[in-house]
């Protein structure tokens, strides 16, 4: 099975550099100007097409035209206590212990919000949902709207990175990454399509 995933366009605390989380931020004015120009590869607009169900994946849908069904597995990963902060204000706060949370990679976890290895288990999840519903089909495209944080996870899933250091591909969030799902795995198909 294939899967598209989009970033949703720009919000003001995307501009702010401010972590969103699950805090529910609309596409600034820019940001809702900026999905006029975008537009989906070739073939995918006929996919299955879900949306987290936060305010900017549901706007970029619409603005791309999609008709998508919701899937709060999809939400964007739960940043707890930082939700509204940025990184460099965090890490003057918390000193050293910040970057002990940091050197986690995958099991960062902020104070009353979940990891990327969480976020993983969840897109799994919502991978076999949908592997399920292609079973009996030869060829099942699936697209979602979602989250940066959604998609690094499914990037550290698919490349086996531990989300320490960079990435192993540098993704362009304006552009949609495609992944296969196949025997209860996630690999990278092609980054910035």
């Amino acid at each position: 099975m294939d899967i598209l995933l989009l970033r949703h366009g720009p919000t003001l605390w995307n501009r702010e550099k401010r972590i969103q989380g699950r805090t529910d931020i609309p596409l600034s004015a820019e940001g809702l100007a900026a999905q006029a120009e975008r537009s989906l590869p070739s073939g995918w607009q006929q996919a299955a097409w879900y949306s987290s169900p936060l305010q900017r994946a549901r706007q970029t849908a619409t603005a791309l035209g999609l008709e998508v069904q919701l899937a709060p597995l999809l939400i964007e990963m739960d940043w707890g206590e930082w939700e509204g902060q940025r990184l460099p204000e965090l890490r003057q706060q918390l000193g050293p212990a910040m970057q002990t949370m940091e050197d986690r990679g995958l099991d960062l976890c902020p104070p009353g919000g979940e990891s990327p290895r969480q976020v993983q288990q969840r897109l799994y999840r919502w991978c076999e949902e949908q592997a399920l519903q292609a079973s009996q089909l030869t060829e099942y495209r699936v697209g979602a709207v979602t989250h940066k944080g959604v998609i690094r996870a499914a990037l550290a899933a698919a490349c086996d990175w531990n989300m320490l250091g960079r990435a192993p591909v540098k993704l362009d969030w304006q552009r949609a990454h495609w992944f296969r799902w196949q025997q209860g795995r996630l690999s990278l198909v092609q980054a910035n399509c």
